[in-house]
């Protein structure tokens, strides 16, 4: 009885594990805000490209003239390049390469993560139009009866997640017809997170805060209990069955500084890497930086 129990025991955590960890290959470089911003800084995206693969790369969207854009916030001008120029049309190359090489074990090279600046509804449903003219190179997955089954993904060179608010959910999981394929991957409400993983919500996005609560600006030595607070997170997401992302981890000085938001600035290289050791330690998914070069850099550094 005892063997049986444990037996169960064993092939439900594998379940759990297969579950969350699915097809992200991490931890992952998660490249944020990686857009110009009103025209500035125009490079972001390929110095995330530059880093090696695979990677993660976030988009923020918003509405212009019917169309959507990167923009870092929603009240756009018609200067902001559209998500199809800035973003699909600049990984063309890389995505026909990799299916023409077929190396799915390698496979996604690219986990691209939605910031929505804007959710009404003309906008998300341009954004699911916009996934269907690219959906080849799109890991799928198949949409089941019941929500809390998680159907397995039909692997591709691209992943796409998007996050929490329900208004995403309508569009993308509730008006997809059963049976049919799921373009994108929402995440969970962090808040008080009980519920499991479902076939449409795959991940959690948690603030920096939710570590170190008195914020990235303020934060004084990484201590155990910092430590334990990110391995307790760690650990009660992915049992729930979800890949963990947390917002954001910077360290720069002013001279550094390439348009970076100082609410994520911890004041140093010293101060982030001690951020991003705990993060690789206690099995973050993504990590997220605005410094890309120098987080790859670091966590090669760490294999």
């Amino acid at each position: 009885m005892m063997r049986q129990v444990l037996g169960l025991f064993i092939l439900a955590g594998s379940l759990a594990a297969q579950m969350r960890v699915g097809q992200i290959k991490g931890p992952l470089l998660d490249a944020h805000n990686c857009y110009p911003y009103e025209g500035k800084y125009g490079d972001r995206i390929d110095r995330a490209l530059s880093v090696g693969f695979p990677v993660a790369i976030e988009q923020d969207i918003a509405l212009w003239n019917g169309q959507a854009v990167v923009s870092h916030t929603d009240k756009t001008k018609g200067m902001e390049p559209t998500l199809k120029a800035h973003f699909f049309e600049k990984v063309r190359p890389l995505m026909e390469k990799a299916l023409e090489e077929n190396k799915r074990s390698q496979w996604p090279l690219i986990v691209v993560h939605f910031d929505f600046k804007d959710l009404q509804k003309p906008l998300l449903e341009e954004v699911w139009k916009v996934l269907g003219e690219y959906e080849p190179w799109i890991t799928t997955a198949t949409k089941t009866a019941d929500a809390s089954e998680l159907s397995a993904f039909d692997v591709k060179p691209l992943l796409v997640l998007t996050e929490e608010a329900d208004a995403q959910e309508v569009v993308f999981f509730n008006q997809v017809p059963e049976g049919a394929k799921l373009r994108v991957f929402g995440s969970a409400h962090a808040k008080d997170l009980a519920a499991r993983a479902t076939n449409y919500r795959r991940w959690v996005n948690y603030s920096w805060k939710a570590v170190e609560p008195e914020g990235q600006p303020k934060a004084g030595d990484w201590s155990t209990e910092d430590a334990a607070r990110l391995k307790a997170l760690v650990s009660k997401t992915h049992g729930l069955g979800y890949w963990i992302r947390f917002y954001t981890t910077d360290g720069f000085t002013a001279e550094e500084n390439q348009g970076w938001d100082a609410n994520y600035n911890f004041g140093s290289h010293t101060a982030v890497m001690a951020r991003w050791k705990a993060e690789l330690e206690a099995g973050v998914d993504l990590i997220s930086s605005d410094q890309y070069e120098l987080l790859a850099q670091f966590m090669k550094s760490q294999k």
